[in-house]
């Protein structure tokens, strides 16, 4: 198979018959063999039965759906792991990303060896509330990841199939998909300027919420990128500074009391800070990266509840 297509989709009911359309029209017209995976994400409109229909329209398309709402990186999760396509590309499902884009993406991987290429919306059709934003997190992302792409939240990329399986995306990871593909030893990361069109049913699941959300996932995905295989590296410095800060000031206490005759060292309160910076670089060696690494190797991180897959 030539091409996977992967969709998260939350209350998209408006447009999936149309996206569903333009898609198959260009895959046929390129001549590809592909498979189009719509995850709904637990919606509450109809769109389930709208795919529903469409998969016994289109033989090529295949619905998840999950039980409730879990996410877009859960939905890419699972999308990823059906996937069979030697390329998969992933666009959202609000008609703002053309599926015209797919041959030129999948030339990039095939034809020209990329293993991931982004898109960059260069021309958006957002309100500020969501541009501004976006530019100001993309600049902060460029700076702590080393990786220079304009518009790392755009949904619309293509992986080779290898990159997609050696990953695993959750929380809210999905912004970082370059930047685990990277970790993970696929360096040939690009990006294409690819149209943006306004969105014409419904309305945009951006938020605050989500906004601050990629910040603190943004801290996140640079520590375990730094320092998930290395963490002594980060906890072991600043536990041993903090120790040895600590030492230093145990030392300069006893100092003024065996030879300067001063008051007992548990009389000043600077006894108490040496002792709790002792304490606290002891802890750092070990609390922080076990809380990491508990969460992340977690049983259950990437279980997801599936009501219905149609046939």
């Amino acid at each position: 198979m030539d091409i996977s297509v992967v969709v998260p989709l939350y209350n998209e009911e408006e447009s999936l018959s149309e996206l569903s359309a333009w898609i198959d029209r260009v895959m046929k017209l390129h001549e590809f063999t592909y498979e189009l995976i719509l995850v709904d994400d637990g919606s509450n409109d109809t769109s389930w039965q709208v795919i529903e229909a469409l998969a016994r329209k289109y033989p090529a398309i295949y619905g998840i759906r999950f039980r409730r709402n879990y996410g877009k990186s859960a939905a890419l999760q699972v999308g990823f792991q059906r996937a069979e396509g030697e390329v998969v590309i992933t666009m959202d499902a609000d008609l703002q990303d053309s599926p015209d884009e797919i041959p030129g993406l999948y030339h990039m991987i095939k034809g020209e060896g990329y293993d991931l290429v982004s898109g960059w919306k260069q021309k958006r059709y957002d309100p500020l509330s969501k541009t501004i934003p976006t530019k100001l997190f993309n600049w902060a992302t460029r700076i702590m990841t080393g990786i220079h792409l304009h518009d790392f939240n755009c949904g619309l990329k293509a992986y080779r199939k290898a990159v997609v399986k050696s990953i695993e995306v959750y929380g809210e990871m999905h912004r970082y998909i370059p930047v685990m593909a990277k970790w993970a030893g696929f360096k040939r990361i690009g990006e294409k300027v690819v149209s943006h069109r306004k969105r014409q049913y419904g309305k945009t699941k951006f938020g605050m919420e989500r906004f601050l959300n990629g910040f603190l996932d943004l801290i996140s995905i640079s520590f375990v990128t730094r320092f998930g295989r290395k963490p002594m590296h980060l906890f072991g410095l600043l536990g041993t500074l903090l120790f040895f800060a600590g030492f230093l000031i145990a030392l300069y206490l006893a100092y003024t009391k065996f030879f300067m005759m001063e008051y007992r060292m548990t009389e000043r309160p600077l006894f108490y800070f040496g002792l709790l910076a002792m304490v606290l670089g002891t802890q750092l060696f070990l609390a922080g990266f076990l809380g990491e690494m508990i969460s992340r190797n977690a049983a259950d991180r990437n279980h997801y509840l599936i009501d219905k897959t149609t046939s």
